[in-house]
């Protein structure tokens, strides 16, 4: 019971840090670093962070026949899942991007039933069209200019790659959670990242000019490959050895709240009425979408 606990408190956590993030790293692009170059930077450090962490923990031998799984989650979930949201941020806005992504849950449900064969009831499939059509909302009408959104639609499209990619990741990688630590499994996600995310990253990570940063856009930096890379997909991983995966996505819905009180206060982005109705159809479609069916109690 603990662990679930400790579970529960990791699932959280990550999610308070990612609502944290979406004005923190976007206030950084892209006048001190590109998206993809912050990418570069994201799993360099995580790789490095997770490869010294593992000194302290039992070497464990990966599988032959896992191998495959482990590379794909490198793809999904630290190259495409991260190239799409940072390009989005730096396209969209803070708020939007918070709000895209909470349809992650809908998204792995359908996944769900494309490759697993779940069975989607009428109840989920219209939570589903619900979510679907809060989406296209918020990428076709909410639309305001903002001078740090230059394509708030190819931003807000970007979201949804980034959601889809992120949903085959939890697919994908709770088998392995059953066999591997957090640490073996983190060390070497990062590990291929670096080579997956390079041919695009690289050139702009090179062009990062270092001694001119300000202290503080190094500490946001700091805080993005520490807080936002190593601790959350940490605390994640840990959390799925003790909650399925539809428990830990419940936790997405903190990040919107999260995401729109600290861009708010900072000035980065604002509310209007689109993105409130917006957001309340995709809150909708996913609370429906998720929604289990109480079992029936006999007399």
């Amino acid at each position: 019971m603990k662990k679930r606990y400790l579970a529960f408190l990791a699932a959280f956590s990550a999610s308070f840090i990612y609502g944290v993030n979406h004005t923190l790293a976007k206030d950084l692009m892209p006048t001190y670093v590109q998206a993809y170059g912050f990418i570069m930077l994201r799993v360099l450090g995580a790789a490095i962070l997770f490869w010294i962490t593992s000194l302290f923990f039992p070497r464990e031998k990966i599988e032959r026949k896992d191998w495959w799984r482990i590379i794909s989650c490198a793809l999904f979930g630290m190259t495409l899942n991260m190239l799409m949201f940072f390009k989005g941020l730096e396209l969209s806005t803070p708020i939007n991007s918070s709000v895209v992504i909470t349809l992650s849950p809908v998204i792995l449900l359908i996944l769900s039933a494309l490759f697993l064969k779940e069975k989607i009831t009428w109840l989920k499939g219209s939570g589903i069209a619900i979510g679907l059509i809060g989406a296209l909302i918020l990428i076709l009408f909410g639309v305001k200019t903002q001078t740090n959104a230059p394509n708030i639609t190819l931003g807000n499209t970007l979201f949804i790659i980034n959601a889809t990619a992120y949903s085959i990741y939890l697919i994908l990688v709770k088998p392995l959670t059953a066999k591997y630590s957090s640490i073996t499994l983190m060390k070497w996600f990062f590990l291929i990242a670096i080579f997956t995310n390079a041919p695009v990253g690289l050139p702009q990570f090179l062009e990062i000019q270092w001694s001119e940063l300000p202290l503080n856009v190094i500490g946001v930096m700091l805080f993005v490959v520490v807080g936002t890379t190593y601790l959350t997909y940490l605390f994640n991983v840990f959390a799925l050895k003790e909650l399925k995966p539809s428990t830990i996505g419940a936790f997405i819905y903190l990040q919107p709240l999260i995401a729109t009180i600290v861009a708010i206060i900072l000035g980065a982005d604002s509310l209007s009425t689109i993105r409130i109705i917006a957001a309340s159809l995709i809150f909708l479609g996913v609370y429906l979408s998720t929604k289990r069916k109480k079992p029936n109690v006999a007399n």
